[in-house]
């Protein structure tokens, strides 16, 4: 059921490096992929995918490139999720048995819970680790 693939990781931190740009900042390919270390090519069709489903926008031009369609705290793990997994929240419960159904469909909603997250809390997660790598001899 559950399963994040590279295409959602480097998602992740494509959208991370667009929500670090200062507010409406368009960000090149080139730019997100070195920033980020994600094969260019491959972030090419994320970025294409990201904003077809919306999340978002991109400027043609000499000055062109993606930013993000909303900020980063309106954007869950989920939207991102739902759009590169398909099926990561499908329907599992394909059994007979009543308590089987009830288990997987509680299962189903605890993870779609925990993918509710914003992903402004990368914010959090960076200060932790900058904070922990103080703390290190």
């Amino acid at each position: 059921m559950v399963g994040i693939s590279s295409k959602t990781i480097y998602a992740i931190a494509a959208l991370h490096e667009l929500g670090a740009a200062q507010e409406g900042t368009v960000l090149k390919i080139k730019e997100i992929a070195g920033n980020a270390n994600i094969p260019q090519n491959f972030l090419e069709q994320i970025l294409l995918e990201l904003k077809k489903q919306g999340l978002l926008l991109s400027v043609k031009g000499a000055h062109g490139g993606y930013k993000l369609a909303r900020p980063l705290k309106d954007i869950t793990l989920k939207d991102v999720v739902v759009v590169l997994e398909a099926d990561i929240f499908s329907d599992i419960s394909q059994n007979d048995n009543p308590a089987l159904k009830l288990f997987w469909d509680d299962l189903k909603t605890n993870v779609s819970k925990a993918f509710e997250i914003p992903l402004s809390e990368l914010k959090n997660y960076e200060l932790k680790a900058t904070q922990t790598l103080n703390f290190s001899i």
